[in-house]
């Protein structure tokens, strides 16, 4: 950043003596040391908070408890991030990957604590594993009796606590919605199978746990990798940390082993590693197939892809990866692939008629017409990345896609926003962290504040801090912002 200086006259006469130059800010070894421990003892106290966090207890039985866990944890990583930021890149490196290992191992320090979904993904690949399509039938059904097990169907206890509910025939249950087949698509089935047959028996949650952790850490190397070589080498580690280091990670892929992680891990591969259109497609089709979210990466993906034949080649690869992924269990179930897909969209409110979520444009239009002003906001914004986006960092649309959806349709669930925490690392824009940051609260609150407009509130604030993020961010505010930086130095220092 240089300086601006006045307009003057030249004078023939009058020797004008050159501006003294800025001096070169070069961080002291000293400095240096300082600023690699401080980082290293946030990254050991976020560690700590973590796991102190998960053996708190649940989301029913201590959500003020995890509440402020979780808000001690975002503090610390804040903290961290920042002071990475001006460490050389070889120890910030280090760090990174040190601190992504350390926070994946205190995510299997206990138990899943606030979701129960991974229950039902190891009862489909224990379904799988014994022939049977985890499309055909519910668990609750009497054709799967000889599966259970006293984890997933306890007997021999009383059928209360965390997780635990009864069906309509008494059974004993810790899978959610057991009277519905599973709604995962193929790819996600797939990682359930291998998952199961590689777990030792009797295993439990901690193989599921496990493989979170590992799909964890694989999007910190990925996510180096493609910075390193797309993006930004020099800061490549600092953004990194915002997938590494953030308690989402620790807490929704690791802990509750949402299957989210695959499709981010995916998506990292398809804007950073692919160089072609077919090979991107693929990928991207992949991702669709283990949870649907990332479809609305796919805009992203044709940034300024005004080519035909360059869109078919993305948008076909990503079709025939998704028919490929159900082909299989098509030939064995038939429709039924859709599994419990329509019975969720009408619960969760996003049906045509049911307006439970779209929370912020709710507070502006009538019920009836927050559902569709929000379907054709996305579609107009998807149009917007695919015609004028940006084709060296098609992340950059599939962020500002991705996390407008969210905002719109204000999901009450923060693990479905493990695509965005990607996205934010791959594009810094650290900002739209806060649609994260609104599902937590929405989810953990809720119980704490009963009556309060908790939904407007969380995602209406994480819209102001976006929305201040992107006028920081443009042309004239960093003017301003350099201008006034220049004008508080004194005698060639920063203060």
């Amino acid at each position: 950043m240089t300086d601006t200086a006045a307009p003057h006259r030249h004078d023939p006469g009058r020797s004008v003596a050159p501006p003294p130059s800025r001096p070169t800010a070069r961080a002291t070894p000293h400095r240096t040391r300082i600023r690699i421990a401080a980082t290293a003892i946030l990254l050991a106290a976020l560690t700590a908070i973590v796991v102190d966090t998960l053996r708190a207890g649940d989301n029913h039985s201590a959500p003020g408890r995890l509440l402020g866990g979780y808000a001690v944890a975002w503090a610390l990583f804040a903290a961290a991030v920042w002071t990475v930021r001006k460490v050389p890149a070889r120890a910030a490196t280090v760090l990174v990957l040190t601190g992504s290992a350390a926070l994946a191992l205190a995510g299997l320090t206990a138990q899943p604590r606030t979701s129960d979904d991974m229950y039902r993904y190891a009862w489909d690949g224990r379904v799988q594993a014994a022939g049977i399509s985890p499309y055909a039938y519910p668990p609750a059904a009497p054709e799967l009796a000889r599966l259970r097990d006293q984890w997933l169907f306890p007997t021999q206890e009383a059928c209360t606590g965390w997780g635990l509910s009864h069906t309509s025939s008494g059974l004993c249950v810790r899978i959610n919605r057991p009277s519905v087949p599973t709604i995962y698509p193929p790819v996600a089935e797939g990682w359930y199978l291998a998952v199961h047959a590689l777990s030792p028996p009797d295993s439990r949650h901690k193989p599921l746990q496990a493989s979170g952790a590992v799909l964890t850490f694989g999007t910190t190397l990925a996510l180096l990798r493609v910075l390193r070589r797309r993006a930004d080498p020099q800061g490549a580690p600092a953004r990194t940390a915002l997938w590494a280091w953030c308690p989402a990670i620790a807490l929704e892929a690791v802990n509750n082993a949402h299957i989210d992680t695959l499709g981010a891990l995916l998506v990292v591969l398809a804007f950073g590693t692919a160089t072609t259109g077919t090979r991107r497609g693929a990928l991207l089709g992949a991702a669709i197939a283990v949870k649907l979210l990332p479809v609305l990466a796919l805009p992203g993906a044709l940034s300024g892809q005004r080519s035909p034949a360059r869109v078919l080649r993305v948008v076909a690869a990503a079709v025939a990866a998704i028919g490929l992924a159900y082909l299989p269990y098509v030939i064995t179930s038939g429709a039924d692939v859709l599994g419990y897909l329509p019975g969720y969209l009408h619960e969760e409110g996003y049906e045509p008629g049911d307006v439970r979520r779209f929370a912020l444009l709710r507070l502006l239009l009538p019920d009836a017409a927050a559902g569709v002003t929000a379907a054709v906001l996305l579609a107009l914004i998807g149009l917007y990345v695919w015609w004028h986006g940006d084709p060296a960092r098609p992340w950059r649309g599939a962020l500002l896609l991705t996390g407008t959806a969210l905002l719109l349709f204000s999901p009450s669930y923060p693990w479905y926003s493990l695509l965005v925490i990607a996205l934010v690392a791959m594009d810094g824009r650290w900002e739209w962290l806060a649609v994260t940051l609104a599902g937590t609260a929405l989810y953990l609150a809720g119980r704490l504040l009963p009556g309060f407009p908790l939904q407007a509130w969380a995602y209406g604030t994480a819209a102001t801090v976006i929305a201040a993020g992107a006028c920081l961010r443009s042309g004239h505010a960093r003017r301003i912002l350099r201008s006034h930086v220049s004008n508080r130095r004194f005698g060639g220092e920063w203060i």
